[in-house]
Order: structure tokens, then sequence, then C-alpha cells
């Protein structure tokens, strides 16, 4: 009798061995992030925040996933780094807010890099340079910024295109129409619910090699100063903001920001 008893406790000691073997590798990510599992070697994982109608930076491409300039960069900087990144495809201001609550840790989406916003945030080194544009109707007869002094204009809500039109027409101006996004803006243009819509260049470029049949025409105007583009972090987390940093002049040195942005940018 003790003969079998002793058997049985061998058997189920060696059967919760075998459940204490199988379980299953952790991939969690937090706002100070996350960590993943890969063959036994943990990385850290950030979570990243966009809003991914921002072609040619981020997009949602036929199967769901995001893709774009942006993603590229961000993965070659997390692969020199050895992290991960998970994308989260939230909105334009949402982007901004997350950072703050601790939601996302790292922001991606053609951010430029501004006085106003370095207040309440960090800024990676820049890793692209833009500037604003104004698109107007094939027949238009806008030439300049200057003729937008008392024109309808649309822009992507809280982006510098924005600034730029409250800088022309003042703070409370009701003929700024701003939206979520950058093509729904040159769309409420194309309606004829506004005069020109104001943006960067890359995106509005993209939008026009992408819908060919819209007549649009593209003005330059030295009004618009150069701006420069850079991840953005929570203020105050200088940890995150060095691993971007090192990571981003890694990739400036190797050539593959070159490769990704198509521009030699330093």
């Amino acid at each position: 009798m003790k003969k079998r008893i002793w058997t049985l406790l061998m058997i189920v000691a060696a059967f919760s061995l075998v459940l204490a073997g199988c379980g299953t590798k952790e991939n969690t990510s937090s706002s100070d992030g996350g960590t993943s599992e890969d063959n036994g070697a943990k990385k850290q994982v950030y979570k990243v925040g966009t809003e991914a109608t921002f072609a040619p930076f981020e997009s949602v491409d036929d199967k769901g996933n995001i893709v774009g300039i942006d993603v590229d960069v961000l993965q070659a900087i997390a692969d020199e780094m050895d992290f991960e990144v998970e994308w989260n495809n939230i909105g334009w201001e949402p982007v901004f807010q997350t950072i703050k609550n601790s939601e996302t840790d790292i922001g991606a989406s053609g951010i430029t890099i501004n006085e106003e916003r370095k207040e309440s945030f960090d800024f990676t080194e820049p890793y692209y340079e833009s500037q604003l544009l104004i698109v107007v109707k094939e027949d238009s007869k806008i030439k300049s910024l200057a003729d937008l002094k008392d024109k309808k204009i649309s822009v992507q809500i809280n982006a510098t295109g924005h600034m730029a039109a409250k800088k022309l027409q003042g703070e409370a101006s009701t003929n700024i129409m701003a939206f979520e996004n950058q093509p729904v803006a040159i769309q409420e243009m194309l309606n004829g619910n506004v005069d020109a819509t104001i943006g960067d260049n890359a995106v509005i470029y993209e939008y026009m090699e992408a819908n060919p049949k819209a007549k649009l025409k593209v003005i330059k105007d030295d009004a618009f100063e150069k701006e420069y583009y850079g991840f953005m972090v929570r203020k105050g987390n200088e940890e995150l903001l060095k691993i971007l940093n090192e990571g981003l002049q890694k990739i400036k040195d190797n050539g593959k920001l070159k490769e990704i942005t198509g521009t030699d940018f330093k």
C-alpha cells in the first residue's frame, strides 16, 4: 500500500514539473516600456502613437499594417538599439495627450519640432526637413500666403499649417477650418468649402501623386520657414530620449536614414 502511495506521489510531482515548463512567453508593454521575450532574451517594448493618414510618413496598407517613413526610421533605430516598438493608430490629437498621460512612450507622426511643443514635450534630434505649402484648385487666382488674409483656409488641427493660418488671420479667425488629418483638409478645398489648404510638402505631394485626377496647384511662399521632424517623448524622459538619439545618430552615420528618406539629412 505504501509503495503504491509513493508511486502516485512521484507521478504527481513529475506532472507538476511538466506543467511548470509549459508556461507562455510574456509579451507586454507599458508607458515606461514593457518587455517582450524572444528565445529567452527580453527586449524593451515601447508604445508608439501615430495618426496613420499622413502618407508618406505613416499610412495603413491593404493588410491593415501601419507603414511609412516614420515606421521604417523608428524600426531602424530599434534594430540598432535592440528594442521593439508597438504601433498604435490613435489620431493626431491623442498622439500628444497619450504621451502626457504616460499611455504611450513615443510620438511618431511627422511631428515638427517647435518652441511651443518643446515646452510640454522632449524631442529627438531632427531626422527630416520639411516646409509648408499652399494648395489651391488649378484655376484659383491665389498666388501667395498674403492672398489668404481674408480667405477660407483648411488645415490639420494643431499642425504647423494651422499655426501658420492663425498667425496670418488671428487666433479667433472663423475663416480657418481645422480637421483631424490633412487629406480631409484637402478634400474640403476640392469640395469648394474653403479657398485653400496649408500643409507639409511631402504629404501634399504624396496626396497629389495618389490622386492624379485632382486638379490642384501648389504655391510655395518664402514666408514659410523650414521645419524639422523629430520623435516626441514625455518631458523629462531622458533615458528614452538618449536611446532614440543614439540610434538615430547611428543610422545617420551608416546611411540607413538616407536610404529610407531619400534625402541626405545630417
